[in-house]
């Protein structure tokens, strides 16, 4: 099946580097235009220029955590590129490890900031700036973290067990024009996880069916899926892409 997405506008936020830089390339190399976001320039201005496009790539600094930013990057999309049919919040934050017990509340308050009240308003911009009327796909980036207790990055994971169910409730509200769904990565090899994998060698095998750790290619492909016509009856989904983390229990590092 060639999946391609010829004509069509995304945001990507949290798009400097990582899992939202792989996916803004892999969006633009399938035909797309796209808009990266980031809180800072220069981030971006690198990001832009690895993906080589500059037709095809616009950078927007802004928070995720911002209404007023949401509203902004919206607004400049559609002014720019005619359009907006492809949501992906990435962005995320993880100031603290360790025990929900043990947290301070501005710790909790910035993670959910970020990773459940951000993901809420892009989608209610991106919603009432161009989805209502027009249609169009979302795509949450939660995390296997969110789908059982117990591990390292408890914060996160209520977050991201949170947004899974924001998800699918939205989805139960937007269609049938506009699709949400949730890809949850497992432990991928990126600067935000680099406590979770620094240390491993290349060569070293996880304690899951495949072994290996993620790459942030293998986030964007599946990415690519939920925004195309490929995944056309697929809204509230949880997509799982952990190499089998999942399957085995709890990760150990």
């Amino acid at each position: 099946m060639d999946i391609n997405l010829e004509g069509r506008v995304a945001v990507v936020t949290g798009a400097s580097r990582g899992i939202g830089a792989a996916i803004a390339k892999t969006y633009v190399d399938a035909g797309a235009k796209v808009v990266i976001t980031a809180r800072k320039p220069e981030g971006l201005e690198k990001a832009a220029a690895e993906i080589g496009a500059p037709e095809s790539v616009h950078a927007i600094a802004a928070h995720a955590g911002k209404e007023e930013d949401a509203e902004r990057v919206v607004r400049e999309t559609v002014e720019r590129f005619g359009r907006l049919d492809v949501l992906v919040n990435n962005a995320a934050t993880n100031p603290y490890m360790g025990p929900v017990i043990d947290a301070s509340l501005p710790a909790w308050d910035k993670t959910f900031e970020v990773n459940l009240r951000g993901p809420l308003i892009w989608t209610q911009a991106a919603y009432r700036g161009w989805m209502k009327e027009h249609g169009g796909s979302v795509i949450n980036i939660s995390s296997i973290d969110g789908l059982r207790p117990g591990g390292p990055l408890a914060i996160y994971g209520v977050t991201k067990s949170a947004l899974v169910f924001l998800s699918q409730q939205l989805a139960t509200e937007v269609g049938p024009n506009v699709r949400v769904n949730v890809l949850a990565p497992g432990l991928v090899k990126t600067d935000f996880a680099r406590a979770l994998w620094e240390g491993a060698g290349d060569d070293a095998k996880y304690p899951w069916p495949l072994q290996r750790l993620g790459q942030p290619t293998d986030i964007a492909n599946a990415a690519l899926f939920l925004a195309s016509d490929a995944s056309s009856w697929t809204t509230g989904a949880v997509l799982v892409v952990d190499g089998g983390g999942t399957l085995g229990g709890p990760f150990r590092a």
